[in-house]
């Protein structure tokens, strides 16, 4: 595939051109002086491997990402030198129509990875977008921008999906939802497992438990080098954020999984992160600093839909009574206890509050209703590393909801690999006190849900009333359909990850009226 353009064509480009890259001032402000700039011809291998990814539309402005990977599982396989990325961006796919191009710095800081945030863009279309280095080109994808603030959109379309642990099976889910009429996708977490390869699985990791830069840099690459996933990165601006697969299994904050030293996990995790920027099209403002990383956002979408993006791991407080499923202590009772941390939590309250949106979506990691996994009389079991764990902060939230009452509020989640529909009660012991939310909750795409819980689960309905929808058996995402007077989602579901022409259906689907809050099957 060649560029149309014939002045993007030359080799040569001049300075004007060079700083019209956007994306430049990130490339410099991380640069070394030590690295040469070289403007590479050659490669070992096919430098864009990894493909092409957009996100965090914004009315005038998406961010567009590659990264120079010709040796993807081996480091990338680039030197240690700068090496300028020439991107353009057009009104057609067939990229005749360009409105803006410039260069950008791939930095080995980085590893050769480059976010381009342009700007100047119309808002509410479509936009195709392509990069090229030395005689290399990318292949085309396209974007989206959102909506003006304050402008009617009469619809809006976008899937959620989380969990897609490399080992389980096959991105077949996300076959399918490349070829979906979607606006945006949602990653809510666990785009990467850490483990190391476990023999007999239907794919394998490569190496032990993944610890440093280098192995998370490679983790990223094994992921990205799926067609897959690769075709819904091209076809389509994400919204990202993380859970804990990123780092570590039920990290918090800067407490690991194992017995690791803080110092220890605060260079596992200042990599993680690290790694995590350079594979999602993030802007700058994300650009890590150490071990901390600022993700929570907000993107809005006219006067239809706002999106609240959390992150609920790097600022929590360590998950209490031991974690796992159990009856709540003493410490999932303590008022000091945080998902978000305050600074996070106020501004989601301060966001809601002011939201002009018909639709406000929270968007995050860890089921936020209330389940008791044991229907036994007496005798309750709650999963603590969810927000179950952190029974005063929910209630701050639902309280929230119910006496500032901003307009439909809707949380979507991942990280269970499993199907759920939950009413939000102010009160899940009463459930007679107001519906004041609701929960979709979507499975993974591969991630295991244990066979052996989903019994006890649909045993466990009938004492947790508020909870609408159950399925623990089939991977996928979620479809999820916005006008004005109606939100739908449809949860499509894959019937196999083991093959790779699996065919796809719907589930279920669940609607929430305009003003009626609580979720009723479609």
């Amino acid at each position: 595939m060649e560029f149309i353009n014939n002045n993007f064509l030359a080799t040569q480009f001049n300075r004007r051109n060079f700083l019209l890259g956007a994306g430049f001032l990130t490339g410099l402000a991380v640069a070394s002086q030590w690295h040469p700039v070289k403007a590479q011809t050659s490669f070992s291998g096919y430098p864009f491997s990894l493909g092409v990814a957009s996100g965090d539309p914004l009315p005038d402005s998406v961010v567009l990402w590659t990264r120079l990977a010709p040796e993807p599982l081996n480091g990338g396989g680039m030197p240690p030198v700068n090496v300028p990325v020439q991107w353009q961006i057009a009104r057609d796919e067939n990229m005749t129509q360009v409105v803006q191009q410039g260069t950008v710095l791939a930095t080995p800081e980085l590893g050769h990875s480059v976010h381009v945030d342009v700007r100047g863009l119309e808002a509410d279309r479509w936009y195709w977008y392509q990069f090229k280095v030395g005689n290399e080109v990318s292949s085309v994808g396209r974007t989206r921008t959102a909506a003006a603030p304050f402008s009617s959109i009469q619809k809006f379309n976008f899937a959620f999906a989380s969990c897609q642990d490399w080992q389980n099976g096959f991105y077949t889910a996300y076959k399918h939802m490349a070829e979906e009429d979607l606006d945006l996708v949602v990653h809510l977490g666990d785009y990467i497992y850490e483990y190391g390869s476990e023999p007999g699985a239907p794919r394998q990791h490569i190496g032990p438990e993944i610890i440093t830069l280098a192995d998370y840099r490679n983790r990223y690459a094994l992921y990205r080098t799926d067609a897959n996933l690769q075709a819904v990165h091209a076809n389509f601006p994400w919204a990202v954020t993380w859970d804990d697969h990123e780092v570590d299994n039920n990290y918090a904050n800067f407490i690991p999984e194992d017995n690791q030293t803080r110092q220890a996990f605060e260079r596992r995790r200042a990599n993680a992160y690290q790694a995590y920027y350079e594979h999602m099209p993030l802007r700058l403002s994300s650009l890590p600093k150490r071990s901390s990383l600022l993700l929570y956002r907000r993107l809005t979408f006219g006067n239809l839909a706002e999106f609240n993006i959390l992150d609920t791991r790097q600022y929590r407080t360590d998950q209490p009574c031991g974690d796992g499923l159990k009856p709540l202590c003493d410490a999932a009772l303590d008022p000091k206890a945080t998902m978000t941390g305050a600074r996070q939590e106020a501004w989601l309250f301060r966001g809601l509050d002011k939201s002009p949106a018909r639709w406000n979506v929270i968007a995050q990691q860890t089921m936020l209703a209330q389940f008791d996994f044991d229907g036994r009389s007496g005798v309750q079991l709650f999963n603590v590393d969810q927000w179950d764990g952190y029974v005063v902060a929910r209630k701050r939230l639902l309280n929230f909801l119910e006496q500032r009452k901003p307009s439909n509020p809707v949380v979507i989640t991942g990280d269970i690999h499993s199907s759920w529909v939950h009413d939000l009660k102010a009160d899940f012991n009463n459930q007679l006190s107001a519906t004041v939310g609701t929960e979709f909750v979507g499975t993974s795409i591969t991630s295991d849900f244990p066979t052996a819980f989903i019994a006890p689960v649909q045993a466990a309905l009938k004492d947790n009333p508020h909870t609408k929808f159950f399925d623990g058996a089939y991977r996928g995402y979620v479809r999820c359909q916005l006008t004005r007077e109606l939100w739908q989602s449809d949860y499509r579901a894959v019937s196999s990850i083991l093959e790779q022409d699996a065919t796809i259906k719907t589930l279920a689907s669940f609607v929430v009226e305009n003003g009626q809050l609580g979720a009723k099957k479609a």
